[in-house]
């Protein structure tokens, strides 16, 4: 490919406009101490390219926006997928451990936003609980076919196995 940098910017683009979508149109589930985000099973797309670190960095920051969460929410939240997307590119080269990162950042930083920014009096080891478990299922379960599915296919789509 001639021009890394417009195929990069692309990507992020369209991983960010993705994880939009998916957190608008799962709203009802994708906030709150019991949610199941969807959008976060695109966590592991690190795994393909470096190009979803910013791409759902920036995703996840405008779908918090336009769902209306708070700032606190909005800043946390987005650095908490920033900091799961930049651990499962870390991960990349061990392919089942690509959820974890995302799954622990959330579980750890969320509960905090939600407790004292929503003010939601559940005992955050609750919440990190509640939290957890929607991770998992959206990182983990979600997440994980996701990999299986689109590994077929790294080698035929341009600069999706770039690993840089």
């Amino acid at each position: 490919m001639k021009n890394k940098s417009a195929l990069f910017i692309t990507q992020a683009a369209v991983i960010a406009a993705i994880y939009v979508v998916l957190v608008q149109v799962f709203a009802p589930i994708s906030f709150r101490e019991v949610q199941v985000r969807i959008a976060e099973g695109l966590t592991i797309l690190p795994f393909f390219t470096s190009a979803a670190i910013p791409g759902l960095f920036i995703g996840c920051l405008i779908g918090n926006f336009l769902g209306g969460a708070i700032l606190p929410d909005i800043i946390f939240g987005s650095l908490a997928t920033l900091i799961g997307a930049i651990g499962s590119y870390a991960l990349r080269k061990h392919k089942f451990a690509v959820p974890l990162p995302p799954i622990l950042a959330n579980t750890i930083i969320v509960p905090f936003v939600l407790y004292y920014g929503y003010g939601v009096n559940i005992p955050i080891p609750l919440q990190m609980l509640t939290v957890g478990i929607g991770e998992v299922l959206s990182c983990g379960v979600i997440g994980m076919i996701l990999l299986l599915a689109l590994e077929k296919y790294r080698n035929k789509i341009p600069g999706f196995n770039t690993f840089s």
